[in-house]
């Protein structure tokens, strides 16, 4: 029996809108208010999610519990298969000393945490966007951070403030490939206009994130070298997105952008170094500040193998995500499983989609091409190589699913409530309310893509869910469909950082457990006024000179 979703089922958009809203609020609300633990108010969030589904929208029971079960395989793999391998090496690093040796010499690079925030979050956490994406630079950058002494509080919300920038570019262009296969654009003009967007930002976050944490005037401290990182960065963002395609956009920026900091380093340094690990004002994760220490110096052998893990990491991270790799991978072992009862049973319907257009719901166990297996390899090549024992390396790995286990949890859950509230179509509702605004749709039509991707967890999911309806409304209102395709992309990474499954992902890699609804309180401030600008910045490319000769028609 087919399902034809609807959109407004209490028959006024206001009622049905707040009908579809009421999931994400419990969830919200249970986070970042009542302090309830994360998988408990994912469950709350999934329940809540079922009854609306069931009772509002009419889905048939059974098809919306076969939604969420699908949603929970994807949250295992590939989204928690990543988290667990990535603290796996991590934990190697941590037992056998080589990550204090990484602390040591990134602090020789420079002492003062505002730039080492820089390097890692902004520069470092891009190159891993760049080649995977799906968590995996908020995993690494954050465990790292935490590593170097920063406080839970700090090394979670600020890797997920750094990560926005490169994400519409993530994992070598998915979201933007996907965009324009799914909905129809030109792949290079959209590719481009993002390429018009996102540069400003590139600028913008390095220093909003030196604010976040170190306060305005300390921000103005280093402005030389958060000027560095944000233009080196923004520069190759524009010209290779506008000249070359989507794939290489990120890790081509974020090369260019860690080699540039790192030379002006060797010229430059702050005249006041910042030694808090901690963020100004009161943060609750802080421990007591210790003094600055004389800085360690290692022979060149102790260096090499500190950063041979994660010179590994990078390498099996960057060919896992190329597209022949992951073709001959699946070719090997990649087994696709419709989901019974309802794979190609839901029809998507006008305005969002021109015709009405089947759901497909195959779970493909694509676990050889993961990145999550990429990052497994790493770990068990460093692990070799540091003279860890078989029996070792298994119990660590054991120890490691132990530690992380309410963490996968969650994901599950997490990943369950956002497949189910696409599949029975309170998310498209949501959207639809910011369709209608008209004028005002160039900053509502961006803010679209941020709740897109603040559900989901993914840009690349927030555009298959609303590229389709960004450019029919924007063919209705007379604006460019790149434009608003575009504005879908680049209001969507803003997202990223309030979204569930990032959250989760930063308090497991910093073992804050527990404490998600404290990072969500942290990030959402940022996220939202960014969005903003991003809307703001889309509104004048749609209608104020000199923007619109950006646009690309």
């Amino acid at each position: 029996m087919i399902w034809q979703q609807i959109y407004n089922p209490a028959g006024n958009m206001v009622a049905s809108t707040a009908l579809a809203a009421i999931p994400v609020i419990i969830m919200l609300a249970a986070l970042g208010f009542f302090h309830i633990k994360a998988h408990i108010a994912a469950g709350m969030g999934l329940i809540a999610a079922l009854v609306v589904a069931i009772f509002a929208y009419g889905m048939p029971a059974e098809m919306a519990g076969r939604a969420a079960l699908y949603g929970g395989f994807v949250g295992l793999l590939p989204i928690g298969w990543i988290v667990l391998n990535i603290i796996f090496l991590h934990q190697l690093t941590e037992q056998n000393g080589s990550f204090k040796v990484l602390q040591d010499s990134l602090s020789n690079i420079t002492e003062d945490r505002r730039i080492q925030l820089l390097l890692i979050a902004f520069c470092f956490g891009a190159f891993f966007e760049g080649a995977a994406g799906f968590g995996t630079p908020v995993a690494v950058t954050a465990a790292i951070l935490i590593g170097l002494g920063f406080s839970p509080l700090a090394a979670s919300g600020l890797s997920l403030i750094a990560n926005t920038a490169p994400v519409a570019f993530g994992a070598l262009g998915t979201p933007v490939i996907t965009l324009a296969k799914v909905h129809g654009y030109d792949l290079m003009e959209v590719t481009a206009m993002i390429g018009r967007q996102l540069p400003f930002f590139s600028v913008l976050v390095p220093f909003w994130l030196i604010w976040a944490f170190a306060g305005r005037k300390a921000m103005w401290e280093i402005w030389p070298a958060i000027l560095v990182a944000g233009v080196s960065f923004a520069i190759p963002q524009f010209l290779v997105s506008n000249y070359i395609g989507p794939e290489l956009v990120d890790i081509i920026a974020a090369i260019v952008s860690m080699a540039s900091l790192i030379a002006f380093l060797r010229v430059w340094q702050p005249k006041k170094i910042w030694t808090s690990p901690s963020m100004r004002g009161h943060d609750p994760s802080a421990g007591e500040t210790k003094p600055a220490q004389a800085p360690v110096r290692y022979s060149r052998a102790q260096l090499i193998n500190a950063w041979m893990p994660w010179v590994i990491l990078s390498v099996c991270v960057f060919v896992w995500g190329l597209p022949s790799v992951k073709a001959w991978l699946n070719g090997i072992f990649s087994p696709a499983f419709p989901m019974d009862g309802l794979h190609n049973l839901i029809e998507k319907m006008p305005p969002v989609v021109p015709k009405p257009t089947k759901e497909g719901a195959v779970y493909t166990l694509n676990l050889l091409s993961a990145t999550g297996t990429g990052i497994l390899l790493s770990a068990l090549v460093s692990a070799l190589l540091m003279r860890y024992s078989p029996v070792a390396i298994v119990g660590t790995f054991f120890r490691t699913i132990w530690l992380v286990r309410y963490s996968l949890l969650t994901i599950v859950l997490m990943l369950a409530l956002g497949t189910l509230t696409r599949y029975s179509g309170t998310d498209t509702t949501l959207g639809l309310a910011f369709a209608n605004t008209g004028v005002l749709y160039p900053f509502f039509g961006t803010l679209m893509g941020w709740l897109g991707v603040a559900l989901t967890g993914s840009d690349t999911a927030s555009n298959v869910l609303f590229g389709g309806m960004q450019k029919v409304a924007a063919e209705q209102l007379g604006l460019s469909p790149n434009l608003m395709g575009a504005a879908n992309s680049s209001g969507g990474v803003m997202g990223k950082m309030i979204d569930a499954q990032s959250i989760v992902v930063a308090s497991t890699a910093t073992r804050w457990f527990n404490h998600e609804g404290d990072i969500l309180r942290f990030v959402f401030f940022h996220s939202i006024a960014l969005a903003c600008l991003v809307g703001l910045l889309v509104s004048l490319q749609a209608y104020v000179w000199p923007f619109t000769s950006m646009v690309v028609r």
